[in-house]
């Protein structure tokens, strides 16, 4: 299956299917400004794997992105969601934490899957990105916590 042909029942079903990380171990490591940690995500109907990537400006902490991809069988990725800071202006959302998701439209379009993004005040750290994607997108075998609510 080649991206251009994902329709929005694929896209669901990716997000439902229950997955779990096969390497929680996964250590931390620096690239130029930037945290970086990968976790391999495989589904428990084979052959589908994922990745999980956490990547987080050293300066600038809320300058983030945590997202997912689907490593497809032909050796393309699809990002299928990204869990983004709010260190920058996407359209209409200003400097507020925002998600990422790919849609059928957008890859009919031929522009990024991932472009449509929603303005969400479910998290407001990295990890608590990472704990919203594992839920959103049934994903175990990692420990995470949701974000205390912001009370100002």
């Amino acid at each position: 299956m080649a991206i251009e042909e994902i329709t929005s029942g694929k896209l669901d079903e990716l997000k439902q299917m229950p997955k779990r990380v096969t390497n929680p171990q996964a250590r931390e490591r620096l690239e130029e400004k930037h945290k970086r940690i990968d976790y391999e995500v495989i589904a428990k109907q084979e052959p589908y794997k994922f990745r999980i990537y956490l990547r987080q400006n050293i300066l600038y902490p809320d300058d983030f992105s945590c997202g997912i991809r689907w490593m497809m069988p032909s050796g393309e990725t699809l990002t299928l969601a990204r869990y983004n800071g709010c260190s920058h202006i996407h359209d209409d959302i200003e400097y507020k934490y925002h998600i990422h998701c790919a849609t059928e439209v957008a890859i009919q379009q031929g522009r990024k899957p991932e472009s449509h993004a929603d303005h969400t005040n479910q998290y407001h750290t990295i990890k608590g990105a990472l704990h919203c994607l594992l839920t959103d997108f049934n994903i175990t075998g990692l420990e995470s916590k949701p974000d205390h609510p912001e009370l100002f």
